[in-house]
């Protein structure tokens, strides 16, 4: 993320001496990515950063941990409000829905703070659908809440904090990377500034704006990386940073501040576009006007990305063109390569003079095929691949 923030005390200059009250000095923590080449943040912590006291096995799910193939091929369906959501945390309460070699998407409905996490294989976006907590991480807290977008730098130190207000989980659909997620390039100049043509800005983006100062000795943090996973005992708390600056950095970004692209014709996906990741993108359609041509016909047409899986998360609003196929609020529907789809029977017919669509959802293109976790099998409505067709099983 190529916006410069500063946070809480740090010296005038890099690399010199930075003192505490008692004249030993902080520790600096560089994180950075691409090798030093590339975007970088510069901690200061009260202790070591680099001291650990205890390293030993911790096995996480694996990274396609009883996936099987979507064979045989068809549309799928998946209700992610029929999963679990008894005492489950955001870190190992995660159900995995679906996932390939360079991306995870799982959903977890969290009531109980989660332990210290690092995900050392790549970067997160996680989807707020509903509830609000704090994400507490090395750079300071992030409040958090319904429709925000949370960008975790891969490595960083957080937890998540459900508020658990009246017993209201907090919904989270989990974006994990095999490497970094950011803005598509094509909204940034040269110099890294969001460009007038954007569908948003810096002004949008939240960062952590203080330090969350933490004292504690031989913290747990469970780490996931590329050979597994490990439960590291840190010395000193991770959340003993003083002060921090650079470009790197945790943020949120709410949906509602997503300002949508029309035309007189129906538009594309990519218009929809909100970031991007190794061989995935993510875009959000937002309520918005829709075409103005008096002959056009609102609703997306039948189409086939042949390089392209299509995930779509709904995550509020109506769905029109989906009417009559059991998609609602949490639904998660699998549009695979090899298929053509589209609306419902019926739906463009019905589109034609409407001026506004009031719909919410988050979409997941992947360039390679994904297969289907546990939390998808668990969850799948065995009827959405006959909708269009009105018979049951294809028959």
């Amino acid at each position: 993320m190529a916006y410069y923030r500063a946070v809480g005390e740090i010296p005038h200059k890099r690399h010199t001496q930075f003192r505490r009250p008692d004249g030993e000095l902080y520790s600096e923590e560089l994180m950075g990515v691409e090798g030093f080449s590339s975007d970088s943040a510069l901690l200061y912590h009260v202790g070591l950063p680099t001291a650990i006291v205890d390293s030993v096995e911790w096995e996480p799910p694996g990274p396609l941990s009883g996936a099987v193939a979507n064979r045989p091929l068809k549309p799928r369906h998946f209700l992610t409000h029929k999963l679990d959501a008894s005492g489950l945390d955001a870190v190992t309460g995660r159900h995995l829905l679906l996932g390939n070699g360079d991306v995870r998407l799982s959903y977890v409905a969290a009531t109980a703070a989660s332990p210290l996490y690092r995900n050392a294989i790549g970067d997160e976006c996680v989807y707020v659908e509903s509830g609000s907590g704090v994400v507490e991480t090395s750079f300071g807290a992030l409040e958090v809440g319904q429709g925000d977008y949370v960008i975790l730098p891969t490595s960083t130190i957080h937890r998540w904090v459900p508020a658990g207000g009246e017993g209201e989980p907090l919904r989270l659909f989990v974006i994990e990377a095999t490497g970094h997620i950011g803005p598509p390039k094509r909204y940034l100049s040269a110099k890294g500034q969001f460009l007038e043509s954007s569908p948003y800005c810096e002004r949008d983006l939240r960062g952590p704006s203080e330090p969350l100062l933490a004292e504690g000795s031989d913290v747990e943090v469970l780490v996931r990386h590329r050979a597994g996973g490990t439960k590291l005992t840190y010395a000193h708390h991770p959340f003993d940073v003083l002060g921090w600056d650079g470009c790197l950095y945790p943020y949120a970004f709410n949906i509602a501040d997503f300002e949508p692209i029309t035309g007189r014709v129906h538009q594309p996906p990519p218009v929809h576009q909100t970031f991007e990741g190794p061989n995935f993108v993510i875009c959000s359609f937002v309520p918005r006007k829709v075409d103005y041509n008096p002959l056009s016909i609102p609703v997306p047409y039948n189409h086939h990305n042949v390089d392209s899986d299509e995930v779509l998360f709904y995550t509020g609003g109506n769905y029109e063109a989906r009417r009559g196929s059991g998609i609602g609020q949490g639904s998660i529907s699998l549009h695979p390569s090899g298929l053509t789809h589209g609306p419902q029977p019926g739906a463009a017919e019905r589109s034609i003079g409407a001026d506004f669509f009031d719909e919410l959802a988050v979409m997941v293109d992947t360039f390679r095929p994904l297969e289907i976790g546990d939390g998808g099998v668990a969850s799948e409505d065995p009827g959405y691949a006959w909708t269009w067709s009105g018979r049951h099983n294809g028959s």
